[in-house]
């Protein structure tokens, strides 16, 4: 209730052309040991200066991206019946999670030197700056079907719902393998494939509870936590040991 006040407070003020006003069911996400994935709600509205104005229907690209960081892509070839590392590629930055939400198909929303001055679709948000190889673009495929195969990586065309060019909402799906870190949802207004406004706003995800005591203990005390697995698991294979000379008797 408190997020759709402000809402209707931002549309009462005076707009310059067309402005994208939005919001999110919840800007927070916290991993526990049982997280499973989420869904968060995206909801808008578009303020006005001057009546709507005629030619090409208004648009919606909804993005949300997760922490970016350097990635190596390799290719394996099977030599001599093992499968070995072939070639490689640096990948300056890749998000670990993205997705894409319009409310109609992609070619109808945003022109293509938009989409290169913005980075709005998946594979500009992932910068490759300077690939040497011929078929680097391979590479840059294959890490999109990777990501795609474990819910990383997402379009969802059309999925943006638009009542009277005005009010928008959507939803996006948050996979059960979240990274942790600050992520950023943003808005794109526009007309005719040209971007007309942007916003953004933020969606912290972060571990709580065991997940976030046994994370800070792998990373600060390094020692301390491979001694609590070494005798973690010392005494589940006692435990299973015992139980099956339990049932043997």
């Amino acid at each position: 209730m408190f997020r759709l006040l402000c809402l209707l407070l931002l549309l009462a003020l005076p707009a310059q052309g067309e402005e994208v006003v939005a919001g999110l069911s919840q800007d927070s996400v916290q991993i526990t040991t049982n997280f499973d994935g989420s869904e968060i709600l995206i909801f808008g509205a578009v303020k006005r200066a001057a009546p709507l104005p005629d030619g090409p229907p208004l648009q919606v690209i909804v993005t949300v991206e997760g922490p970016t960081a350097p990635i190596t892509i390799r290719r394996k070839d099977k030599r001599f019946g093992i499968w070995v590392n072939n070639a490689a590629v640096e990948v300056d930055e890749a998000p670990s999670y993205y997705a894409v939400a319009t409310s109609a198909p992609w070619d109808d929303v945003i022109l293509d030197i938009e989409d290169l001055r913005h980075r709005v679709s998946i594979d500009r948000a992932i910068r490759a700056v300077g690939l040497e190889r011929e078929d680097g673009a391979d590479f840059i495929e294959a890490l999109i079907r990777i990501k795609e195969s474990q819910n990383a990586y997402l379009n969802a065309f059309g999925s943006v719902e638009i009542s009277e060019e005005t009010l928008f909402k959507t939803s996006i799906k948050l996979p059960a393998n979240l990274t942790e870190g600050d992520y950023t949802a943003r808005f794109y207004l526009t007309r005719g494939g040209e971007v007309l406004d942007v916003h953004e706003t933020s969606i912290d995800v972060s571990k709580v509870g065991m997940e976030q005591f046994l994370f800070n203990l792998s990373r600060q005390q390094p020692l301390i936590y491979g001694l609590m697995s070494l005798a973690i698991a010392i005494f589940a294979g006692w435990a299973a040991s015992a139980v099956f000379r339990y049932i043997r008797l």
